[in-house]
């Protein structure tokens, strides 16, 4: 396990150079180092001069990707591309272009992604793995096809409408909740609760409607034929063979979530004026800021990678089969 675990890692530095490459490539062909700096100069009339002292103050004069003018491994190494890009690999975020301290950031925004985040994805789990089991368990009769019916109602609406709604009901009629804002402590629940509420609710539609199908497939199968055979429970029958041998499929799709722990939700952090990293990157998309787009872009790849590595090893908790391979 530990040689495979480093195999992963060894494969995880060529995604992440080429993950940098396309997000360097992708964000100057859209804004060149001078269309950077006269947006961050913010005058009408920039001078040339402002322009060269602006990028070299930053480190955007030196030429994107290839330095045709210098020799050696230079002609690499004295790029805009190679020198935002290393720091990286050693979790040094460097600065914005307002002078900001990126990781600093990071480490004070994290926070409040996650106590939206991990509550909702906690809370979201349990529920959608509950309600897909009674579901199952109900196979066949009206209270299965009303919930698929609402399944794919509720699937079919966006989240921004649960935004809106949940606002306008418990913030604005009820007066429940704040409407928008942030605090520390414990006096962050008032602010949170609302968007846990509708992170959970939003995903009860398609996610029911796959763990449900994930379940019915493992129903089907010849040991749960045996296992009913054999005189077991159906609760028992669920919750000890379906339930554990369902879980291969769960965890995989659960991977592409842990990313958003830490990244955020930017919907509800935007709506809800919540101070995570994902407003924090949709200002800096805003602002033009190529520091902490890159950085963002780079730690979703990392945690993405990590949580590969983190599924294949929970594999082995639940499936014997890839313990003894």
């Amino acid at each position: 396990m530990i040689a495979y675990i480093i195999r992963r890692i060894l494969y995880a530095i060529p995604i992440l150079i080429g993950v940098n490459l396309l997000t360097f490539v992708l964000f100057f062909l859209v804004n060149s180092p001078n269309d950077m700096a006269r947006f961050h100069l913010g005058m009408k009339r920039v001078t040339p001069q402002a322009i060269a002292e602006w990028k070299a103050e930053h480190g955007y004069d030196a030429p994107l990707l290839y330095n045709s003018a210098a020799s050696g491994v230079k002609k690499l190494t004295q790029t805009i591309f190679f020198q935002h890009s290393v720091k990286l690999f050693v979790f040094d975020f460097g600065g914005s272009d307002d002078g900001r301290d990126i990781g600093y950031d990071i480490r004070q925004r994290m926070w409040p992604s996650l106590a939206i985040q991990l509550p909702t994805f906690v809370v979201g789990l349990a529920v959608y793995i509950s309600v897909a089991l009674m579901m199952v368990f109900f196979r066949g009769t009206y209270l299965d096809t009303g919930g698929v019916v609402l399944a794919v109602v509720l699937m079919s609406i966006s989240m921004l409408f649960y935004v809106i709604g949940g606002q306008y009901l418990f913030s604005k009629v009820l007066r429940l909740v704040p409407i928008s804002g942030y605090d520390s402590g414990l006096s962050a629940i008032k602010f949170v609760i609302l968007p846990i509420a509708i992170g959970v609710i939003s995903g009860v539609g398609s996610s029911v409607r796959l763990y449900r199908t994930f379940f019915l497939e493992e129903s089907g199968k010849d040991y749960v034929r045996t296992a009913r055979a054999k005189g077991l429970s159906e609760i028992r029958v669920l919750f000890r063979h379906v339930l554990k041998n369902a879980m291969i499929p769960i965890l995989t799709g659960v991977v592409v979530v842990i990313p958003s722990l830490f990244i955020g939700s930017l919907i509800l952090e935007s709506f809800f004026g919540i101070p995570g990293l994902g407003s924090y990157t949709i200002d800096a998309i805003r602002s033009q800021d190529f520091g902490i787009v890159h950085a963002m872009v780079f730690l979703g790849s990392v945690l993405y990678i990590v949580g590969l590595i983190l599924t294949d090893i929970s594999y082995t908790l639940v499936d014997p089969r890839v313990r003894l391979g």
